[in-house]
């Protein structure tokens, strides 16, 4: 502090009575060196030593009642002559009413300190801390005798302070962690919600639709009623009409047989050849006549009496089929109505699922916004990263932002890793790597990015040329020594150990710590390399001009002779990673060359890393199909032939020597131990599930053939 600290008030000139409020414990020893002080008053003031109350066992009476408790101490050092000269005032006062001279400076002190801090700041809580440190030291100095329990007071409250502020500054990483899951959800959030908006749309669209066809169907079921009730009605107008006419053609009928009965007998009357004929006979003639007659009326009468009401055949038919076609017509209109009342329920409900996980999103979104951080500015980043705006736009350019802080951690680390000269060395001990056993420091060789992708390619280049008898950690070490000497060997491991396990964006770096930690087999590496080359070569072979060019046609069947069991997606994703676009049209050339070139840091294009992308989920996809053959939880066991018969059930193409490789790597079993099929016992080699697919996940894992055998022509 700025302002002078008044010296401290001794005990040489200090009553007993004015220490009796501190509640601090007076011995012997305090007295007498009070009484050598003051020799001259010692015979005035030992009436007052006295008089001044005691606690009982020798410590002073506690502070009095009526002082306030919230009065706050402020860090002013008394003076001490002042003080000696206000001893004699305060012992006259009474305790009852007045403060000790020593409190009130110690209060005063402590005022003034806290009001020249600035509590504006992050650190004013522990600056505020300090006056009292202060105050609390005056006590310890002062107060001799109780100075080691006084001190070690105050080391135990700076140690937990101290302990506070190490836990505080633990948790900070916390808020990384937060940011990165605050992005994950709101990604999430984002494309659900772009999902739903899609489903709605289309579920309206659906909905809208279907009204129409609705109204449409209603429109011609009201269409045909009317027609059919039209139809009813002209053939109940058609029926009275036939039999009006029926009955006027009887009338007609009989008026015609009276005429022609009348002009028989007038032309019998009038015939000179009739007088000739026998009256008799011509009467017996006429009465049967007339009998026949009778009896014909009786059976007209009889027939008109039976079929009065019966209408013809033909109009019958007639009526018959067109009945028949509108109860056709009629039931496929129900039929159409039921199945579209059905999807109408149907939708209902979907609309109503809908809308219930709608809301459900909805509450999960307000929450999420309610609880999560903001989302970081990225652009801030461009002050940071070396190079600037420029090289910040490169770097981010295409990633989501759990890759911008992948990204945003390999350059920090790269700053770290530059700065750092020496490595310290991790020891002998069996969980340490063979090349990195050492003690002592290791010198930091400081490579840039592309001295160690270079430096990684020529190793991977002189593994794959030799025999590979040796381990992969071993040989590594070996070619350090061979390229480095044995004296630099050991500095340059822990080197390409620091950055290719800070480089994870580095499609190079990543893949060789995965195989130097185990993690990976380097035949991962090497059959792919061998695939990207047959690919290559196949382009080449249909480049028959030697251009360099391939029409996207070309690509494609290049693509399908190279992955043959590849679905049509993947082969489309394939060809837009290289190019090729929708709209695209099937004569357009492509530079085949370009789709395998890296820049200097060893970083492939899209093309040959959506490869790789398809060929881990190929093999996820792959072991899943296995997992679910075999039916079982990852913490079951498995046997041997279950894992023989599960792989041969969903890749029948698999040969038997493929198939003996990838039981040898998930049984960890060298491929001369495997049992011969046929020959293998029930309770024979037995692994767990899980720890048999994180074998298999770890070798180079792939399809043979499709799932089930195509019959033979």
């Amino acid at each position: 502090m700025d302002s002078p600290k008044p010296q401290r008030p001794s005990f040489a000139t200090t009553s007993r009575a004015h220490l009796r409020p501190l509640g601090v414990i007076v011995d012997d020893s305090f007295l007498t060196e009070a009484k050598n002080t003051q020799k001259r008053k010692l015979s005035q003031k030992r009436k007052t030593l006295l008089s001044c109350p005691f606690s009982i066992g020798g410590h002073l009476s506690p502070r009095p009642t009526y002082i306030s408790d919230q009065t706050i101490l402020h860090n002013r050092k008394p003076c001490s002559d002042d003080y000696r000269k206000r001893v004699g005032s305060w012992q006259q006062q009474p305790l009852g009413t007045t403060k000790p001279r020593y409190l009130e400076q110690l209060e005063n002190y402590l005022r003034k300190e806290l009001l020249l801090l600035d509590l504006g700041t992050d650190s004013a809580q522990e600056l505020r801390l300090q006056p009292y440190r202060e105050i609390f030291e005056f006590f310890i100095e002062d107060f001799k005798t109780y100075k080691p329990l006084l001190s070690s007071i105050k080391n135990a409250y700076e140690v937990m302070l101290a302990h506070q502020r190490e836990k505080i500054r633990a948790l900070e990483p916390l808020k990384a962690k937060l940011v990165t899951v605050n992005e994950d959800c709101n990604e999430r959030i984002l494309a659900m919600r772009a999902k739903e908006r899609y489903e709605i749309s289309m579920l309206k669209k659906e909905k809208m639709n279907l009204l129409k066809l609705i109204d449409k169907k209603n429109e011609e079921k009201i269409s045909l009623q009317s027609e059919v009730t039209k139809l009813r009605k002209n053939l109940a107008e058609e029926y009275l009409r036939y039999l009006s006419e029926r009955d006027a053609r009887k009338i007609l009928i009989a008026d015609l047989n009276e005429l022609r009965y009348q002009r028989e007998d007038m032309s019998l009357a009038q015939s000179p050849g009739v007088w000739g004929e026998d009256p008799v006979k011509l009467t017996m003639a006429l009465k049967m006549a007339r009998q026949d007659l009778t009896r014909t009326q009786m059976e007209l009468n009889t027939m008109k009496a039976n079929f009065g009401d019966v209408v013809p055949r033909r109009d019958f038919e007639m009526q018959e089929k067109t009945l028949k076609d509108l109860q056709e017509q009629l039931d496929s209109l129900r039929d159409d109505y039921e199945e579209v009342r059905k999807e109408h329920e149907m939708l209902l409900q979907l609309h109503m699922s809908t809308l219930k996980e709608r809301d459900q999103f909805y509450s999960e979104l307000q929450e999420i916004q309610r609880t999560s951080t903001p989302r970081p500015d990225w652009s801030k980043c461009k002050d940071v990263v070396a190079g600037g705006r420029d090289r910040w736009q490169m770097l981010a350019e295409g990633k989501n932002s759990d890759q911008l802080v992948d990204v945003l951690l390999e350059e920090i680390g790269e700053g770290l890793l530059r700065e750092k000269d020496f490595f310290p060395g991790l020891g002998y001990g069996e969980s340490i790597p063979p090349f990195l056993r050492f003690d002592g420091v290791v010198e930091n060789k400081k490579p840039t990015k592309k001295d160690v992708v270079n430096l990684l390619k020529d190793a991977w280049k002189e593994r794959i040329t030799e025999e590979q008898k040796e381990k992969f950690p071993d040989f590594f070490f070996n070619f350090l020594e061979r390229r480095f000497g044995p004296g630099d060997a050991m500095a340059w491991a822990y080197t390409i150990f620091e950055y290719t396990k800070l480089f994870h964006s580095s499609e190079v770096m990543s893949q060789f710590y995965a195989v130097l930690m185990g993690k990976r087999k380097e035949s991962v590496y090497i059959k792919q390399k061998e695939t990207i080359a047959q690919l290559l070569k196949e382009m080449t072979n249909a480049d028959s001009q030697n251009e360099g060019l391939l029409t996207m046609e070309q690509l494609s069947t290049a693509l399908k002779s190279t992955f043959p069991f590849k679905k049509d997606e993947r082969i489309q994703e394939l060809m837009e990673a290289g190019g090729w676009h929708p709209s695209s049209s099937n004569a357009d050339l492509l530079n085949y060359c370009v789709l395998f070139m890296e820049d200097e840091e060893g970083q492939s294009v899209p093309f040959v890393q959506k490869l790789w992308e398809q060929y881990m989920d190929e093999k996820d996809e792959y072991l899943q199909e296995l997992k679910q053959e075999l039916d079982l939880e990852l913490h079951d066991e498995v046997t041997l032939p279950k894992v023989r018969e599960a792989l041969m059930n969903i890749d029948p193409s698999l040969d038997k020597q493929t198939l003996n490789s990838y039981l040898s790597q998930a049984f960890q079993l060298p491929m001369t131990e495997l049992p011969e099929e046929g020959e293998e016992k029930e309770e024979g080699i037995v692994i767990r599930l899980q720890t048999a697919l994180e074998q298999l996940q770890m070798s180079d894992v792939r399809r043979m053939g499709p799932r089930e055998q195509e019959p033979a022509s």
